[in-house]
Parts: C-alpha cells; structure tokens; sequence
C-alpha cells in the first residue's frame, strides 16, 4: 500500500491509520445522502415521524447516520434479506456483438464492470441480492454467449 503525504497528519495518525487498515473488514455500505426532510417527503411523514423512527432504527443498529447521510448497516441488510456478499459472473461475448452487449450490461445492476483478456470477456461484480435479476437480464441480450457466476463466501484480504 502506498502511503500519500497528508502533511496534517503526523507519523503516530498515520501509524494508527495503517493499523486500523490492517484489522478492518472490508464492508459494502449502502449510503442514503438525503435530508431528512426529502425522506419524509417521499414517506408522507412528518420530519418529527421521521426522527422517531430513525432514533428506534440507530437504537437498534439498523443504520448510522451523520450530517447529510444514512449508512445500512450489515444487521439492517440481513434483516431485509439483501446480505452483502458480491458475486463475479464471468461473460463471454459474440466478437461483433461486443459493442452493444458493453452498453448494454452497463445498465444493468453491477457495481463494477471488467473487460478483460484470456478465455472470458467480461467480468461483473454483482450484489448477491440482485444476482438473480441481473442474470435473467443478461440472458436477454443477443451476443453473450455463457455466463459464470460466482458468489464470494468470505474475503480472506
């Protein structure tokens, strides 16, 4: 890992920096970045309504929040059946085709998209809890030829 000068930072910053790196898990965070006001609005409830329910949702560790967002946490995914593992599927594409299967798939559901070399094509990194909906999707567009679909178990670094 390359350490960026941050001349704000002193050495112990970012000894500690390096070591909270070391011992974290790497998470997806699902982020709201609206207003509260702008939720109430589209939950027909009233700002105060709102507060309620999202102190009784932080109580329970459902969500973090902080000036301007609202983080998921991993309890409140499990709870909504939405778990946060990744899945990699794995394409290869008609040669001619490759063009619009590109744009295509780059409006399905991913959180990144890979073109890559050697015997597949593609390589999507899809939310395990859209997996389903973006394979039937993919199946739908003329030119891919095989998917292969891989869910992560567990991030060993």
């Amino acid at each position: 890992m390359a350490i960026i000068e941050h001349p704000s930072l002193t050495d112990r910053q970012i000894q500690i920096l390096r070591m909270l790196y070391k011992i974290s898990n790497s998470t997806n965070v699902f982020t709201v970045k609206k207003t509260q006001g702008e939720l109430a609005r589209e939950l027909q409830l009233t700002r105060q309504a709102l507060n309620i329910h999202l102190r009784r949702l932080r109580e329970e560790s459902l969500i973090r929040t902080g000036r301007g967002f609202i983080d998921l946490t991993e309890k409140a995914l499990q709870v909504l059946g939405a778990g946060t593992s990744e899945a990699f599927v794995f394409l290869k594409i008609q040669p001619p085709q490759r063009e619009h299967v590109y744009e295509s798939i780059s409006k399905l559901p991913s959180s990144k998209i890979y073109r890559v070399t050697g015997e597949i094509d593609l390589v999507t990194i899809v939310p395990q809890a859209q997996l389903d909906s973006f394979l039937e999707s993919v199946s739908g567009i003329d030119g891919v030829i095989s998917t292969s679909s891989h869910v992560v178990i567990s991030i060993i670094k």
